[in-house]
């Protein structure tokens, strides 16, 4: 396994648990830690014994933004910002689109999660909320906009409305808050969050690896698509290789022999 600085990784089980490990600093955001979180789900998609990748933080908080000493200061510092210290589109691009074509990912929200701390989540399968945690938009507050394609996946959660508030106010949102407006898909109690999240991870993993990732890529592409044709396209596209996959035979006959399938 490789050597991280700034996250922790252990399996649990068929789940990989992923824990920001900058607890001093409330898990701010750097580029390493970018970097080591993204090896750690690819490593995580990469290993069959893996069904799916639960992340949380160290400490009181999940992740407080990005480290305005290591990731705005030291470029304000500059005489002239290069260009490599900007989050390019393509940079930003590889996140989402790893998390969105990765195994099933839940985030367990221990604590505040505001700027990249919640904009790296929101393209998640589930979110859970401890009963601590706070969300916001801080970009505004910062003289910033949003990135991560979070000014979609936020509407996306949470409507227009919402949406537009949490981001021109960069208000912090309460736990209960959140999932009401269906930004946490629930809240749990502060010292059950990791288990429950784990608990959530595991019951997906019961389910077929490639037909999840299916569904995820289905999601993805057809959640504001109105061209409703191209969507089923697409359904019947993936639905017919599916017909024909050795995890839907296991279903068939593990429903006629009154058993478990066993896709793993």
């Amino acid at each position: 396994m490789p050597d991280y600085e700034q996250i922790q990784v252990e399996q649990r089980g068929h789940v990989a648990l992923l824990t920001l490990q900058r607890p001093d600093r409330l898990n701010a955001w750097t580029p390493r830690m970018s970097e080591e979180l993204m090896g750690a789900i690819e490593q995580a998609n990469a290993d069959s014994g893996v069904g799916a990748i639960v992340l949380t933080g160290a400490g009181r908080g999940f992740c407080a933004g990005a480290d305005v000493r290591d990731a705005f200061q030291r470029r304000e510092d500059a005489a002239e910002t290069p260009r490599s210290a900007l989050v390019e589109p393509r940079a930003q691009g590889s996140w989402v689109h790893l998390v969105r074509e990765s195994k099933p990912l839940i985030a367990a929200v221990n604590g505040v999660a505001v700027g990249v701390g919640l904009t790296m989540i929101l393209p998640f399968d589930l979110i859970l909320a401890s009963e601590r945690a706070r969300f916001g938009m801080f970009f505004v507050k910062m003289g910033l906009v949003p990135e991560l394609a979070s000014t979609y996946y936020l509407v996306q959660r949470v409507g227009f409305a919402t949406a537009s508030e949490m981001c021109l106010s960069g208000r912090l949102v309460e736990a209960e808050e959140a999932a009401a407006r269906g930004l946490a898909n629930r809240v749990v109690p502060a010292e059950k969050l990791v288990d429950e999240a784990l608990a959530e991870a595991d019951a997906l993993t019961a389910n077929p690896d490639r037909q999840l990732r299916m569904i995820k890529q289905l999601l993805t592409r057809n959640g504001s698509d109105p061209d409703l044709d191209a969507v089923m396209k697409r359904e019947f596209d993936l639905l017919r290789t599916c017909y024909s996959s050795p995890e839907h035979s296991e279903a068939i006959a593990a429903f006629t022999e009154k058993r478990a399938p066993r896709f793993r």
